[in-house]
């Protein structure tokens, strides 16, 4: 007897086709399969770490990862000509710095020079103080004309380097007229050495007038010379302070370019791969300059050490430049995170480094002073209470820093 079906698919007697059970069957597989994949993707979940909100992980040690970031950030540094030229530049001025100082020192104060001398015509209605004052200089030799044409004549030949003519006008002033080459270095020279003279026929000038009573007010005294190496002076105020900071500023600008370069090719979103996070990126990258400018100012030093340029406290100046190198390169970054480009990014640090030069002449102690006085050991309290608070600022900076980036959407780069 013949079982007829109906419409959907069933016998008479409501018994299943076989074609109706072998459709439950392969639902009934793909149910028990997907469980299956449910239940080892659930196991997956469960054995991976839980990310975290800025896109890092939180499982173990991340200093590997760190460390990798910040050998890839110093490698970087070798195909960047700019800083290289820089980097060159200091160990010329350091390795150097005693053929620099006699050199620039002569420049800025030619009678320091051993065997410098030059002649000047000393003419006019009045030269016995000019003259006399003129001849105790060291490195000028003064010679009086008579006859003011002599005088100009001996220019024009050579014979003298330049002409002062001095006269006394209705009110009883010295006036002195200088006559000197046109341009040229030996010009530079002339003009350094004439100027100091003339600034000390100017002080006994206001004190022959304070003698005579001329003046209704005496005026502030001077204090007399004293016999110091002009060596010392430029190489502790001028040389030293130049060699520790211009690494500070170098690296503020290298970590301003490095995380421009990363947002601008996207490479950054690529270092945040596990176990880092933004903020570990950017901690990595910060602390690896950073690092830059105390390693550079032990090199300078220990150069100078070679070159016979005493140190007294090197310990105090490498902080110093630490704790300057990490406040710089904290304001780069944050510069850098904010700023849209490279042109602007860099504009907007070089403005902060201009305004922090102008803030630091209103401190209690330039930082030059502060370095000068560790290197020569004569500080004083407050020459360790800038130090201290430089200190104090940087970690701030460096705190802030990290809790901005930790609230910062690392998809908003």
């Amino acid at each position: 007897m013949s079982r007829k079906r109906d419409r959907d698919g069933a016998t008479d007697n409501g018994e299943p086709t076989d074609d109706e059970s072998a459709r439950a069957t392969r639902a009934d597989w793909r149910s028990r399969s997907s469980e299956a994949d449910d239940a080892r993707d659930s196991s997956r979940r469960v054995r991976s770490p839980p990310a975290r909100p800025d896109g890092g992980t939180g499982t173990g040690s991340s200093w590997g990862a760190r460390w990798a970031v910040a050998r890839r950030e110093l490698a970087s540094l070798r195909s960047e000509k700019t800083i290289l030229l820089a980097l060159a530049i200091q160990l010329f001025i350091a390795a150097f710095s005693s053929f620099l100082v006699v050199g620039l020192v002569s420049l800025s104060d030619p009678g320091a020079v051993d065997g410098y001398q030059t002649e000047v015509a000393v003419t006019g209605d009045d030269t016995d103080t000019l003259l006399a004052v003129a001849n105790e200089r060291d490195g000028v030799t003064a010679q009086r004309y008579d006859d003011r044409g002599a005088a100009y004549d001996a220019f024009e030949r050579g014979s003298v380097s330049a002409v002062l003519d001095a006269n006394r006008n209705d009110d009883g002033q010295l006036v002195v007229r200088a006559t000197a080459p046109e341009s040229g270095l030996q010009t530079t020279l002339l003009v350094v050495q004439l100027r100091d003279t003339l600034e000390h026929v100017e002080r006994v000038e206001r004190q022959q007038h304070v003698d005579s009573g001329r003046l209704e007010q005496s005026p502030v005294p001077v204090p007399d010379e004293i016999q110091a190496s002009p060596y010392v002076g430029f190489t502790y105020t001028i040389l030293l302070p130049l060699l520790c900071f211009l690494p500070v500023f170098i690296s503020g600008s290298i970590v301003v370019d490095s995380l421009i370069e990363e947002r601008q090719r996207g490479t950054l979103e690529l270092l945040r791969v596990a176990p880092l996070s933004l903020a570990d990126v950017i901690d990595a990258k910060l602390l690896a300059t950073a690092a830059l400018a105390p390693l550079q100012a032990i090199a300078w030093l220990l150069l100078l050490s070679f070159n016979g340029t005493a140190i007294a406290g090197p310990v105090a100046l490498i902080v110093l430049v630490a704790a300057l190198s990490l406040l710089v390169v904290a304001g780069g970054v944050a510069i850098a995170l904010w700023a849209p480009d490279r042109r602007q990014a860099q504009l907007l640090y070089s403005t902060a480094t201009v305004g922090a030069l102008v803030v630091a002449t209103a401190l209690p102690e330039h930082p030059a002073n502060t370095v000068a006085k560790f290197a020569i050991g004569n500080p004083t309290p407050t020459t360790w209470g800038l130090l201290a608070a430089y200190c104090l600022l940087a970690l701030g900076a460096f705190v802030a820093l990290s809790r901005g980036i930790g609230r910062l959407e690392p998809d908003s780069l």
